[in-house]
């Protein structure tokens, strides 16, 4: 098993300065890189504080310059939302910078609350049309001169400047439904997966996918495959509870941008009570407890046995869920110091 984490600049209310929040990712990610994790992934998300992250390229970019070995990654460049020129040399220049170490994550977005700011009209159920043209046209232009005809981008001549440090560049697709696991095969390209909230069960019809994927497709490398989880490491079991509220009031405005309610002030969503949700048997204390990667180390070290098992190759450990600074460092020591020298 190997380690991968996910940190966000996020701030759920304006009490939190912002030079802080800047600040604590970076110490985060030098954490990550002293205690053994192989990737760091940087999402992108517009026009909200639960994820500021308008170009994932610039934080990777600051970090690269704060780190040395740790993997500098996108989780994910939204396509729908670039230009193929532009996506190609923007990620290049981050292979550049970094001497080598960008692994370039590309999916279709998430909230339709930003298609309809980032892209008008377009439904977030289609934007995975518009990454299977991206990916082959930023590929191409990496490799040198390129005209594209497509039905979402159209240019004449044009390359990638600077072009990628690396040859092979690690190319990652977020996946969840059958259709991306078989283009993921089909091409090549490794897979990041996330069950959100679901119990494992998820995680299992995800691996399902993957494994019949692979047999559809004869002759073709199986793909890696990274599976996120929020993560909260604390001493004792009863130490759930600050966690737990964490999360719980972060899902709460979660819904609030999936439902694309409307109801966001200056960035800030308004956070839904969980009580009044239909799905709100998904939010439940110990549903969360069990099915996120919540417990002291003992538990965790568990839980990600679970994930080996049915062969998950690394595991995302997903910081950002609303708790303190201070608590999330907390869990990333006790991650580092207890649970990966148990994969060793």
């Amino acid at each position: 098993m190997k380690f991968q984490i996910a940190i966000n600049m996020e701030r759920l209310d304006p009490s939190l300065d912002m030079k802080t929040v800047r600040d604590h990712t970076l110490d985060m990610v030098k954490m990550a890189e002293q205690g053994g994790f192989e990737i760091v992934w940087a999402a992108e998300h517009h026009a909200m504080e639960m994820t500021i992250a308008p170009n994932p390229f610039q934080l990777l970019t600051w970090w690269a310059e704060h780190t040395t070995t740790i993997r500098l990654g996108t989780a994910v460049a939204v396509a729908p939302y670039w230009s193929p020129i532009r996506l190609a040399g923007e990620a290049a220049m981050t292979d550049l910078l970094s001497n080598g170490r960008l692994e370039f994550g590309i999916g279709s977005g998430a909230y339709q609350r930003e298609f309809d700011r980032m892209h008008p009209g377009l439904k977030q159920s289609d934007a995975w049309r518009y990454m299977q043209e991206m990916l082959p046209a930023v590929k191409a232009l990496w490799a040198g001169d390129y005209a594209h005809d497509g039905e979402f981008w159209q240019f004449p001549t044009a390359t990638s400047v600077p072009k990628p440090v690396q040859a092979e560049m690690p190319i990652w697709v977020a996946a969840r439904a059958p259709i991306t696991f078989d283009y993921a095969v089909k091409n090549g390209y490794n897979i990041q997966s996330w069950p959100l909230t679901r119990p494992m069960s998820e995680a299992e019809l995800y691996m399902s996918r993957l494994n019949e994927a692979v047999a559809n497709n004869p002759g073709k490398k199986r793909p890696e495959i990274a599976m996120m989880r929020h993560t909260a490491v604390y001493e004792r079991p009863e130490d759930r509870a600050v966690p737990l509220a964490a999360v719980r009031r972060q899902l709460g405005q979660f819904e609030n941008y999936f439902k694309n309610l409307g109801d966001v002030e200056n960035g800030f969503a308004k956070e839904i009570p969980l009580d009044s949700l239909e799905n709100r048997a998904e939010y439940d204390a110990d549903m969360l407890t069990e099915n996120l990667m919540f417990g002291t180390p003992e538990q965790v070290i568990e839980k990600i046995k679970g994930y080996e098992a049915i062969g998950v190759d690394s595991f995302i450990y997903y910081a950002s869920l609303g708790l303190g600074h201070k608590e999330q460092k907390r869990s990333l020591e006790l991650f580092c110091e207890r649970v990966i020298p148990a994969f060793a």
